[in-house]
C-alpha cells in the first residue's frame, strides 16, 4: 500500500473538507433537529459520487463505495448539544470561524468533523481503487446519539436490516485509537411521603428527608473502598479480581460511577411537607456490571432497605421523536464495551496508523505533547454510538476520529485541520489493511 500517496491525497482535500464542515455546522443540529446536517451530507455525498445515498425513516443518511456484499462501516452522529451561555462563546456558533490551522463552530470536534473524514475518506478510496474486491464502504451520519447513544444504531441494525462486517467511530479520539468506554445507564428513584402543613411536620412524612438519606448512601458507591468490614462497599470492587472476573477489562476501562444528576419533588406549597421526591442518577458502568446488577446495587442500600415499599428504582426509557417523525423507543441502557486488544481490527486499524504517521499519537502543535504523553491505543472516557452497535449487537467498534475529547460540549468549540486530514487517510488505507 502507497501510504505516501494515500496521504497526499488527504491533503489535497483538506479545503474541500474545511468547507464541508462550516458547511453543515451553519446550522443548528440538535437531536430531533438535524435535518439541515442531513440534507447537507447528502448533497455532498452525491457530489462526490457515492454509488448509493439513501436517508433512512429514522433520518440517518447512509452512503455506500463500492458494490460488495462485505460492509465496512464508519459512523459518525451529526447531532450537537446546545451552545449553553451565549456569553462562554467568543464567536458565533453557528458562523464559526476559520484559521490556517482551525475550524471553530458547534459540532467540529463532537462529532461532525469525524463525518466528513470519513465521507473524504471513502472518496480517496475511490480515487485510489483501494476498497477490496467484494467490499463496500458504508458511511453513515446518524440522528439522536446526544438524547440517546446508540439508538441509531440499534434502528439500522434492526429495521435497516444493515450489518457491516465492523464500525469505526469517528468520534474525537485525541489523535488515539480506542477500542472501548465503559457503559452507562439513567436510573431513577422516587420515594414517597405524606404532606401536611409545615408548621407541624411530625404529622406528615417528609419524602426529601427519606431521599437525603438514600442520597448519602449512593455518595458511599462513589467513595468507599471495597475492605471486608465496609458495609457499603465502593465501585471500586469491580477492578479487584474478588469481586469481579471482568476485572482486567474493568481496569483498562476504569471504575464505574454513579452521580445524582437531576432531583424532583412535590408538595402543596412551600409551607409544606413534600410528599414525593425523585432523582436522576448517571451511572457508568465498567466490566462485569450490568443493569441489573446496578438497579439491585441501589435497591440493596440500606436506606432503600429502611424504608421499603415507599422507595422505587426504576431506569428511564427514551421514546422521543426523531426530526421525520420516527418514534424507537428503547431503555436508557448503554452497555460497556470494548474490542480485544488483538482482534483483527485493532491490529487493522494499527497497522494503518502506524503506517502513515508512525508509533505515536500526532496532531496540531497546541495539543501534540498531551497526545504523545498517551498510548496510542486507549479508550474513551465518554460514551458513543459503540453501546449499541458492539454493546447491545457484538459487531466489533473501533474508535478512530479527528479533533479532542475536551472539546466535546464546550463552548468556543474548535478542531484542527490536521485531523481532517490525518483521519481521512487512515480511514482510506484501512479496509486495505483489513483484507490483505
Amino acid at each position: 500500500m502507497d501510504f505516501a500517496k494515500i496521504n497526499a491525497a488527504a491533503e489535497n482535500y483538506k479545503d474541500d473538507m474545511v468547507r464541508f464542515l462550516r458547511a453543515i455546522v451553519r446550522n443548528p443540529g440538535e437531536s430531533c433537529g438535524e435535518k439541515e446536517h442531513i440534507e447537507t451530507i447528502a448533497a455532498e455525498m452525491k457530489k462526490l459520487n457515492f454509488d448509493e445515498v439513501t436517508i433512512d425513516p429514522q433520518g440517518n443518511v447512509i452512503g455506500y463505495m463500492g458494490t460488495g456484499d462485505r460492509i465496512i462501516a464508519f459512523d459518525a452522529h451529526i447531532d450537537t448539544v446546545g451552545i449553553g451561555n451565549i456569553d462562554n462563546w467568543t464567536f458565533d456558533p453557528y458562523e464559526g470561524y476559520e484559521t490556517d490551522e482551525e475550524v471553530g463552530g458547534r459540532g467540529v470536534s463532537d462529532q461532525c468533523g469525524g463525518l466528513v473524514s470519513a465521507v473524504y475518506g471513502a472518496r480517496i478510496m475511490k480515487d485510489l481503487d483501494l476498497i477490496p474486491e467484494g467490499v463496500k464502504v458504508m458511511v453513515t451520519g446518524t440522528v439522536q446519539e446526544e438524547d440517546c447513544d446508540g439508538l441509531c444504531w440499534q434502528y439500522i441494525i434492526k429495521e435497516d436490516k444493515i450489518r457491516p462486517e465492523f464500525v469505526v467511530s469517528t468520534e474525537p479520539t485525541d489523535g488515539g485509537i480506542y477500542r472501548g468506554q465503559r457503559g452507562r445507564m439513567e436510573i431513577r428513584v422516587d420515594v414517597k411521603g405524606v404532606s401536611c402543613h409545615g408548621s407541624a411536620p411530625e404529622r406528615g412524612d417528609n419524602a426529601i428527608y427519606k431521599m437525603a438519606d438514600i442520597l448519602q448512601d449512593v455518595r458511599s458507591l462513589n467513595e468507599n473502598d471495597d475492605a471486608d468490614e465496609t458495609e457499603i462497599k465502593g465501585l471500586v470492587k469491580m477492578l479487584n479480581p474478588k469481586y469481579n472476573s471482568d476485572w482486567e477489562e474493568a481496569r483498562f476501562l476504569g471504575r464505574g460511577t454513579v452521580t445524582v444528576s437531576q432531583i424532583f419533588y412535590t408538595s402543596p406549597s412551600r409551607c409544606a411537607v413534600a410528599d414525593s421526591c425523585a432523582v436522576s442518577l448517571d451511572r457508568r458502568m465498567t466490566f462485569g456490571e450490568t443493569w441489573e446488577s446496578c438497579l439491585d446495587e441501589i435497591r440493596a442500600l440500606p436506606s432503600v432497605q429502611k424504608y421499603g415499599d415507599d422507595v422505587v428504582v426504576s431506569m428511564y426509557n427514551y421514546d422521543r421523536p426523531s426530526y421525520t417523525g420516527c418514534k424507537y423507543e428503547i431503555e436508557c441502557y448503554f452497555p460497556t464495551w470494548a474490542i480485544p486488544k488483538d482482534h483483527k481490527v485493532t491490529k487493522a486499524l494499527e497497522e494503518a496508523y502506524k503506517g502513515l504517521y508512525g508509533e505515536t499519537r500526532v496532531g496540531n502543535a497546541e495539543t501534540e505533547a498531551m497526545r504523545k504523553a498517551r498510548p496510542l491505543t486507549d479508550k474513551w472516557t465518554f460514551s458513543t454510538n459503540g453501546v449499541s452497535i458492539m454493546g447491545r449487537n457484538g459487531i466489533p467498534c473501533i474508535g478512530f476520529g479527528p479533533g479532542a475529547e475536551a472539546q466535546a460540549h464546550a463552548p468556543n468549540e474548535k478542531t484542527w485541520k490536521i485531523d481532517l486530514v490525518r483521519c481521512a487517510a487512515v480511514y482510506a488505507a484501512l479496509p486495505g489493511s483489513y483484507c490483505k
